[in-house]
């Protein structure tokens, strides 16, 4: 969970990978390094704590180079301090590595290592492989390039790395396997990152590494090999994205714009896909398989974090719908329990990067048990959708926050139209409702916008409770992985513990917490479940707790009872979420800003959680 850059070129390399390194500070806070190579050697400087910290290191250095590499980093082996910040030196600082991802066998590698006299000055697993990539250099006399090769044959683990060597100043090296690679191609110059965003500024054109293969720049030319040593053709795509959208675009924090671009985002992972007053939805991607997902016996959701809760709320509409037996798991669970898969089970996989290690993970096992497997992701290239038989792009537009919203609600959408798909196509669901749905999901970006008018009333609830040191929220039926959905948003970015708990289970234990300084957060909005959430509502009040409750427009029965209200509009029941959901990341937002955290990237958390 790095954030890798490289660059071999015609431009002066430094400003260019520290520029990369703060487009990719979200991956990875810990620590960051760079390293230079040029006519004075190969250097490399590092330091705990932010790229700015980075910067204020290399004051008055010698950083002319045209080859550089830099990495920003969130901590597995070894605390962060700049020992153990990337880039690493091998033992013989001729080679200099960064690495994202985990060597698993890094330990027995070390013990040998250490055999033969070599010192380490770190903790980390990655200099352990910089130390053996040398090893087998002095011990076989092979290149740089086959070095690599060969110690890669002999690592278990996640890698995606990037080698350079004082001996060979025109050429650099780079691996993956399970944690994501791009190159840029330019003219008679090569990025390297862990994602497009710090190379878009100078080319559309890149290389998406697939596992267990090998780049190789020297002299200009680009060259990809597998471990096996066969030759591949480098297959050069066009990257669709803007730079204006990493940019913040005036906004305080990522978080803050993405929350507001919802309504933007939403139509977007709907556009070309629903017409609603033809009465038509089309999944393009689906459209070979939706026999398949139609008349499947069992649908199994993986995911983590926010595209868990997604999925939670895909279980209740494709159950509704389409009336096919749901499972939702933790991607990171799912895989250690034994599952049993059969063929003919859907498995949809769900990760806003696309590059969720536990998420793969998850694919390639229900993949040999012979299950169908769906992505929901949202970046185009990524190595779910690359892994996946088929799927569906979210086109959310990059997420730069840590904390994920738009991804949330882009996830449902799409999950929401394959639901009404399967439904239409399994005959489940009336041509008259079908209609109704496709009519309201056309009007939901309105109706989000109409939300985020009311960020002003929000923000002064929030101001009321920057106090709290605990949260409870509550939801019943679909609005109740809304709730988790809202307390780990708190929890992310503002540091208060939150809970999510369906609003009927309050009494069977989480009552006992409820006092005069226990915020409860309720989604209390008008449908199937309204008159059984208001009395749990009172249940809260009769104990003197604080309720904070997201209300639909004109109830009138609630603003009497409740300490707080936030009014949403009113939304047919099975789409509640996509606008329920948007109040309490503003609560969250507010609350964490007012309390001073850093929204954007929270502390112990990175956005593209590519370990295990």
């Amino acid at each position: 969970m790095c954030g890798i850059v490289a660059y071999v070129g015609h431009r002066e390399a430094a400003p260019l990978v520290l520029k990369g390194l703060k487009r990719l500070e979200y991956r990875g806070y810990d620590s960051a390094g760079i390293a230079l190579l040029n006519g004075n050697g190969l250097k490399v400087y590092k330091k705990k704590g932010k790229v700015t910290d980075l910067e204020g290191e290399l004051v008055g250095k010698e950083l002319h180079a045209t080859i550089g590499m830099g990495h920003t980093r969130w901590a597995t082996h070894g605390e962060p301090n700049d020992a153990n910040a990337h880039p690493h030196y091998s033992f013989h600082r001729k080679l200099a590595i960064i690495h994202n991802g985990i060597i698993e066998n890094y330990a027995a590698i070390k013990k040998s290592l250490l055999a033969k006299g070599r010192e380490f000055r770190s903790e980390t697993d990655t200099e352990v492989l910089i130390q053996f990539i040398e090893d087998i250099q002095e011990n076989t006399g092979s290149s740089l390039e086959e070095a690599v090769r060969l110690a890669l044959q002999e690592v278990v683990g996640a890698y995606a790395i990037v080698v350079i060597s004082e001996d060979n100043p025109t050429q650099l090296v780079a691996a993956r396997k399970g944690s994501p690679l791009v190159i840029g191609v330019g003219e008679n110059e090569f990025f390297f990152a862990s994602d497009a965003s710090p190379i878009i500024e100078y080319t559309k054109d890149v290389v998406y590494l697939d596992d267990y293969e090998i780049a190789v720049v020297r002299e200009g030319e680009l060259k990809i090999v597998t471990l096996e040593n066969a030759e591949k053709t480098p297959y050069v795509q066009k990257v669709e994205l803007e730079l204006e959208a990493i940019e913040k675009g005036g906004f305080d924090h990522f978080m803050l714009k993405e929350i507001f671009e919802q309504p933007r985002s939403i139509a977007d992972s709907m556009r070309g896909r629903v017409n609603a007053d033809e009465g038509t939805l089309q999944l393009g991607g689906l459209r070979d398989y939706m026999d398949k997902l139609a008349k499947s016996k069992r649908i199994v959701i993986v995911g983590c974090g926010t595209s868990w809760h997604a999925g939670l709320v895909a279980e209740y509409i494709f159950e509704e719908l389409a009336r096919i037996p749901v499972e939702v798991e933790y991607a990171s669970e799912f895989r250690y329990r034994n599952p049993i898969i059969k063929e003919g089970d859907i498995v949809i996989a769900i990760s806003q990067s696309g590059e969720t290690a536990d998420t793969l993970a998850a694919i390639e096992l229900a993949k040999s048990k012979g299950a169908t497997i769906f992505g929901v992701c949202n970046v185009v290239g990524s190595s779910i959708a690359r892994a996946t038989h088929a799927g569906a792009y979210t086109h959310a537009g990059p997420e730069i926050g840590v904390a994920s919203t738009k991804a949330f609600t882009a996830q449902v959408t799409v999950l929401t139209l394959m639901a009404l798909a399967a439904a239409q196509r399994k005959g489940t669901l009336s041509d008259s409702l079908f209609r109704q749905l496709l009519a309201e999901l056309e009007s939901i970006p309105a109706k989000v916008e109409r939300v985020l008018q009311a960020a002003d009333k929000v923000k002064e609830i929030a101001r009321i409770f920057t106090y709290a040191r605990n949260f409870i929220y509550l939801g019943r039926g679909l609005n109740f992985p809304v709730a988790l959905e809202g307390a780990l948003k708190l929890k992310e970015i503002s540091y208060i513990h939150a809970e999510g708990y369906p609003a009927a289970e309050m009494k069977h234990g989480p009552i006992a917490l409820i006092d005069e300084d226990m915020p409860v957060v309720v989604n209390a909005t008008q449908d199937s479940s309204y008159e059984k959430v208001v009395s749990n509502i009172q249940e809260v009040k009769a104990r003197k707790g604080r309720v904070i409750a997201i209300t639909t427009e004109g109830d009138t029965n609630l603003p009497g009872m409740v300490d707080f209200v936030i009014e949403i509009p009113k939304v047919h029941e099975i789409l509640m979420p996509l606008v329920s959901v948007i109040p309490l990341q503003l609560l969250a937002y507010d609350i964490a800003v007012l309390r001073g955290r850093n929204v954007d990237q929270p502390r112990n958390l990175a956005k593209s959680v590519t370990v295990e």
